[in-house]
This record gives structure tokens, sequence and C-alpha cells, in this order.
């Protein structure tokens, strides 16, 4: 590992994110309850956590349009089961209840992955000052 005077450990390029005051104050308490010393740290951690895992963004967003997009079809499929039923025809629901499950396990993994590891709180040392 390179020692901090390195030329590899200079810290001479900046990266910039717009914020709203609001994002910023979140991210920054965020940034504290998880141990941080300041939030540019802790997105240093959470960009590294990226490249080390292979994490791409936007998996989640686009997780979520799918399953949006596959329970407009189960409500669909429903719609129809139940026009059927109304006219009093029989009709065979096993395929949407496998669907509905289906989406059901999909949207539990989801959840599961999204839910925020628990990191356990760095306690603050009081350090006496130099005078």
């Amino acid at each position: 590992m390179p020692d901090a005077s390195s030329p590899s450990r200079i810290r001479s390029s900046r990266l910039s994110v717009r914020a709203s005051p609001d994002e910023l104050a979140r991210w920054s308490q965020s940034a504290r309850f998880l141990g941080h010393a300041t939030t540019a740290d802790w997105v240093r951690t959470l960009l590294q956590d990226a490249v080390l895992s292979h994490h791409r963004g936007g998996t989640v967003s686009r997780e979520l349009r799918q399953l949006r997009g596959e329970l407009g079809r189960i409500g669909n499929n429903l719609n129809q089961l139940a026009h059927a039923v109304h006219l009093g025809d029989a009709v065979a629901c096993g395929d949407t209840l496998q669907d509905i499950d289906r989406l059901k396990d999909r949207t539990d993994h989801l959840l599961r992955d999204l839910r925020p590891v628990r990191v356990q709180r760095a306690r603050s040392v009081s350090v006496p000052l130099m005078h």
C-alpha cells in the first residue's frame, strides 16, 4: 500500500455533486452516524465499495420499473379473469397466482437487498488540545 506522501495518494482532483441544502444535511448526518469524519470520506467509501463489488448504479430503479410493468400485466390478467367469472365462464387462474407468487418473491428479494447494513457507530474520543 502506498504511503500518504506517494503521488497515487495525493488528492489533487475534484469530483463535484450538486445537492439541495436538505440533501446535503441528510448526507452529512448519515455520514457522521455511520462513523465517517466527513461526507467526502463516506462518498469515497461508497464509490470504492461499488468499484470492488462491481455494483452498477441504477439496478434498483431498473428492477422497480420491471416489477411495476409485471404488476400491470398481472392486474390486467386478474381483470380478465374477473370479467370471465362474472359472465359465468369457468376460469383457470393457476398461472396468474404463480406469477403473483414469483413477483412477491422478487419483491422480497429486492427489499432485503435494500435494507441498510447495520454499521456499529464509532465512539467519539476526546483528545485534549495542545496550546
